[in-house]
């Protein structure tokens, strides 16, 4: 039988290294459990295809291994706008403080049309014979000449078998046989789940009020239900949004109780402008049952991400555990997605007849 890898998880870890694969003329392909390609990295269109950032968002130029497959893919980033000043809520029963944004010398920047237009080409390089949707892999088998991956209605048999899931969501909602060793389950319990616990907003507007009053879009507060947000205009004219953060334990309550809440907070802040909204926009990551999987125990932010475990292979080199989360560097991040794609695509090269 010819050498073949199987990859477990549409998103861009898993979307980069079947790239890869491909181009070198391996066979390779992803089962995806959503009805889409991206993982945590979706952008959102929103009431007159304003794009809003669900997931991923920001890189910086210290991501030298993402904006280099940028530049590879002939993607264009811009720098995040920061221009004028912020406002800065520092506890109750105190007013918002308006604060004048120092220069950055180190600016964050967008990718030109939205995150996922990343992962749109890697996806439509791929095509869709590669990716296949609404597949949810439910087990996982080591054979003496191959591994199994079980799904609810069909087995595919691969070579080589790579895992982009979460770690913890990885080993609470796949079945191994035989089991992984057990310090690689107990780590994965305890390793922090990217975007896991964010809820993230998006509300999109006719004009940018905000850059009338010479304001950044900016808003930092310790009350909340915002904690941070920012301008979310896009390069292209027309498209005016500001998108943030709200505090995780707003996950308890509705969307509708959420959304009256960050109106109330703007409108202290920015005034009754805000309240002149197109569409609002919120993504609750807990509630993604293909991204995050609930702890045994509290896990503090990136806690075990990059952990050394994660760099060894299972199952005599055949079973990998890859993602955001499991890279040596930037773990949690774009970059650390794109490092982990290619740290296993250069392992599997050396360890694969094709």
């Amino acid at each position: 039988m010819k050498e073949n890898v199987l990859i477990i998880g549409a998103g861009l870890t898993g979307l980069l290294l079947a790239h890869r694969l491909k181009k070198q003329g391996v066979p390779v392909i992803v089962l995806e459990a959503r009805d889409r390609i991206g993982g945590r990295i979706y952008t959102h269109l929103s009431a007159q295809e304003t794009p809003i950032e669900m997931g991923a968002t920001w890189l910086g130029r210290q991501h030298t291994a993402l904006v280099s497959l940028l530049q590879e893919l002939d993607i264009s980033i811009y720098p995040q706008y920061t221009e004028g000043s912020a406002w800065y809520e520092p506890a109750p029963m105190q007013a918002p403080q308006e604060v004048l944004l120092p220069p950055n010398e180190s600016p964050s920047y967008r990718i030109q049309g939205g995150s996922s237009v990343l992962t749109h080409t890697l996806g439509k390089a791929l095509g869709t014979d590669v990716i296949l949707l609404d597949t949810i892999v439910t087990s996982i088998k080591a054979t003496d000449k191959a591994i199994e991956v079980h799904t609810k209605d069909k087995v595919y048999t691969a070579s080589k078998v790579v895992s982009t899931l979460p770690p913890n969501l990885l080993t609470t909602s796949i079945q191994f046989s035989p089991t992984l060793p057990e310090d690689i389950t107990a780590i994965a319990k305890k390793t922090h789940t990217w975007m896991g616990e964010s809820i993230k907003f998006g509300i999109s507007y006719a004009s940018p009020f905000w850059k009338e009053h010479h304001w950044s879009g900016t808003l930092f507060s310790n009350i909340g239900p915002i904690t941070e947000m920012y301008d979310h205009t896009t390069l292209e004219s027309g498209k005016y949004a500001l998108k943030g953060f709200l505090n995780s334990n707003l996950s308890i309550v509705t969307k509708e109780i959420r959304q009256e809440k960050v109106f109330a907070q703007l409108k202290r802040t920015f005034g009754e402008k805000a309240l002149e909204y197109i569409a609002y926009e919120e993504t609750v990551w807990q509630e993604q049952t293909f991204s995050y999987a609930p702890y045994e125990n509290y896990v503090l932010p990136h806690q075990n991400n990059g952990q050394a475990c994660y760099q060894e292979t299972h199952y005599d080199n055949r079973f990998y555990i890859a993602g955001s989360e499991t890279a040596s560097y930037y773990g949690g991040y774009m970059e650390g997605a794109v490092q982990s794609a290619q740290q296993c695509y250069e392992h599997i090269l050396k360890n694969i007849s094709y």
